[in-house]
């Protein structure tokens, strides 16, 4: 019998209900997903992900809100600008507003 896993299917289903506006984090996504310890396979699936439309990783953040430096499809100055665009406002040292836009 083969150990369970955080399989891609599982995080981009959980992504895609995150609602525009808001964020999730990628513990958050874990934990939603039945894996509290998988945040970093939430990252590894997510910068795999070749279909930022249908499953919009810009919506997942660290959990101080601070964006990823290394967002795959062009960088943290790009995730904020989709971010802001649907109307997530951000703290003055560059994180976003957890407190107003936290889904999960």
């Amino acid at each position: 019998m083969s150990a369970a896993r955080l399989t891609k299917e599982a995080v981009y289903d959980i992504v895609r209900a995150v609602p525009p506006g808001s964020v999730a984090t990628y513990g958050g996504i874990a934990r939603a997903a039945g894996f509290p310890h998988g945040a970093r396979t939430v990252g590894w699936h997510l910068h795999a992900n070749d279909t930022p439309i249908a499953v919009p990783c810009h919506r997942v953040v660290f959990a101080d809100g601070s964006l990823a430096p290394a967002f795959c499809f062009g960088g943290e100055n790009v995730q904020r600008e989709w971010l802001e665009r649907e109307g997530v406002t951000f703290t003055p040292d560059g994180r976003v507003d957890m407190k107003k836009h936290r889904a999960l």
